[in-house]
């Protein structure tokens, strides 16, 4: 056994988050999945759809969910190079590392990674509190007004205690509960717009009236879109849980459950963004709970439904980032794995993504501008990228060309993205406020 400051190193992953159980199944991975990947952002996509078209939107749609598709069959296949070794890439960076050396590969992902898993974790911090306060204010519309950083308290204040929970594992039931809670919200959003018709005088000319308006509102629509298919920052980490031997290698249960939650999100997806926008066309709100207005009690329900559902998406994004931090600590630093250790450690995280959510309560925003440079990557065409250094297809093979295929997609996607993300944020920027 190799010594990390007087611990034993199966020790250290045995009390790891990532690492501490693998005895997950196949329909584990489908909702952890499906908690990951169908967030608050599918209530965005008729928004999205109105700055594309029907036309752009329908393909950049149907192109991000293949291609996600893609991308993530490649990590659960790259996640043990050698089934039956013993050695498996339990997280992203590891995978990384293999791909480009044990330096460059850290630096390469873990940036981007935290990047993605902090900030949708500050945004959920903000969608808890909104649809809290959304709920109230629907169910009570003659109590005080109360501010929506007292609403983002109470939800932070759930996760004081959640985060505690030791891993992927003991988080199964929440995660569940959050995975139900996306796919009925995003009923109520596609049925309930059925229900109300092709409103008047609905237009399906793009929103902006100028040339340039148009341009960017296109740009930005892109890193909407790229924001909704985030799910695979934690793909290596939900399969780390589940247990691999030679005749049943991990791969198969996991990909059993990716692609029952691929369903699931075809299922949440194209009905919302496109019967959305068929029914509100260009006048559609960046939620489409808000556009629906009435009944106001299915629309208080469904905004509770995004409030557990974050709750449960909250966990599996800090999952990772609670095991790099702690993983780091004990081996770098040589701290003693102990439960103050994680109660620090887990409560200081909460409490910080708490403060700059009530901070900055416009940081879905600025999501589009630095989520683009993460999101698209992480998520569009790094694992093309490793998938070419590590499986090296041949050249000029059908394998090289879809590789390269989506790399250049990916990569436009990450340039452009943020350019129209930042100009919506210099032109919001006199509306916002700090602790409002």
């Amino acid at each position: 056994m190799v010594e990390k400051g007087g611990v034993e190193e199966k020790e250290i992953n045995d009390w790891l988050p990532i690492t501490s159980n693998r005895n997950a199944t196949w329909w584990y991975s489908a909702f952890h999945n499906v908690t990951a990947m169908v967030g608050a952002g599918v209530l965005g996509l008729p928004y999205a759809m109105s700055e594309l078209g029907w036309g752009p939107g329908i393909t950049v749609m149907i192109l991000s969910w293949i291609i996600t598709l893609y991308t993530l069959w490649q990590m659960v296949e790259m996640h043990e190079p050698e089934p039956g070794s013993g050695k498996r890439l339990d997280r992203y960076h590891e995978l990384g590392q293999e791909a480009f050396g044990e330096k460059l590969g850290l630096w390469i992902v873990v940036p981007q990674q935290l990047m993605v898993e902090v900030g949708v974790n500050i945004v959920y911090m903000v969608t808890g509190g909104k649809s809290l306060k959304k709920f109230h204010d629907l169910v009570a519309p003659n109590a005080p007004i109360i501010k929506t950083p007292y609403f983002i308290m109470i939800f932070g204040s759930v996760h004081l205690f959640l985060s505690h929970l030791p891993n992927f594992n003991s988080i199964a039931m929440i995660s569940l509960a959050a995975a139900i809670m996306s796919v009925s919200y995003s009923t109520i959003g596609w049925v309930a717009s059925v229900h109300k018709g092709v409103q008047p005088d609905v237009q399906y000319t793009p929103r902006a009236s100028t040339g340039i308006g148009k341009f960017f509102q296109f740009l930005s629509a892109l890193g909407d879109v790229a924001f909704a298919f985030a799910g695979h920052n934690v793909v290596l980490e939900i399969q780390a849980g589940i247990p691999s031997t030679v005749e049943k290698p991990s791969k198969k249960p996991m990909w059993k459950g990716v692609l029952l939650a691929y369903i699931v999100v075809a299922f949440c997806y194209f009905p919302v963004a496109f019967i959305g926008y068929w029914a509100y066309g260009n006048s559609v709100q960046d939620n489409i709970l808000i556009s629906l207005e009435k009944p106001v009690w299915l629309i208080a329900m469904a905004n509770m439904f995004v409030v557990v559902h974050v709750i449960g998406s909250y966990q599996v994004f800090a999952m990772p980032v609670f095991d790099m931090v702690e993983s780091y600590l004990i081996k770098s630093w040589h701290f003693t794995p102990s439960f103050l250790l994680r109660l620090v450690i887990r409560t200081s995280y909460v409490l910080l993504t708490m403060f700059i959510a009530i901070a900055v309560p416009f940081f879905g925003g600025l999501l589009g501008f630095f989520g683009g440079f993460a999101f698209a990557p992480t998520t569009y065409y790094l694992p093309c990228i490793i998938w070419l250094a590590i499986k090296k297809p041949a050249k000029y093979s059908l394998s090289w060309f879809i590789n390269w295929i989506c790399i250049i997609l990916g990569f436009t996607l990450m340039v452009l993205a943020p350019i129209g993300a930042l100009r919506g944020l210099i032109l919001d920027a006199k509306s916002y406020k700090f602790f409002s």
